[in-house]
């Protein structure tokens, strides 16, 4: 079995920060008293697409962080892109709550982790050196038994 130490890592990381994002929607509709969707309320609007935006996004950052770490291996760069990762998603959050700098940050860093970690996912397939094993096979004279 492989352990893929970075990839459950950012992936546990992941997990808590969508449970405090979660928090931080449910902690605004029962200030604004608004129990089901929206209501209209830009706070609420605000939170909620925090979340989503968050979703949306970090499904495929945790994919290809565990692709390229299968197909790559451990190593320190992957590591501070996911850790990265996670810090903008942070960065994102905030800004939504109207820090513009900060959900700017955060946008821009989101989007460059995923390009980045899709093209070494490409860069990993397609310039990695190929090892084409050949076989010989051999011919075998049958006798029949005499």
């Amino acid at each position: 079995m492989t352990m893929l130490p970075i990839s459950l890592t950012i992936a546990a990381g992941a997990a808590l920060l969508n449970i405090w994002l979660a928090m931080r929607v449910g902690r605004v509709r029962g200030q604004e008293k608004v129990s089901v969707g929206d209501g209209g309320n830009e706070r609420v609007i605000r939170r909620m697409r925090a979340h989503s935006n968050y979703v949306e996004n970090t499904a495929f950052v945790l994919i290809l962080l565990f692709l390229v770490e299968l197909g790559l291996g451990s190593s320190i760069w992957l590591w501070a892109t996911g850790a990265i990762y996670l810090v903008a998603r942070i960065f994102h959050a905030i800004g939504m709550d109207g820090k513009t700098w900060a959900r700017a940050a955060g946008t821009l860093v989101t989007m460059l982790v995923q390009a980045g970690l899709a093209i070494t996912a490409l860069l990993a397939v397609y310039l990695t050196p190929t090892t084409i094993v050949a076989t010989e096979v051999q011919e075998t004279e049958i006798v029949a038994p005499q």
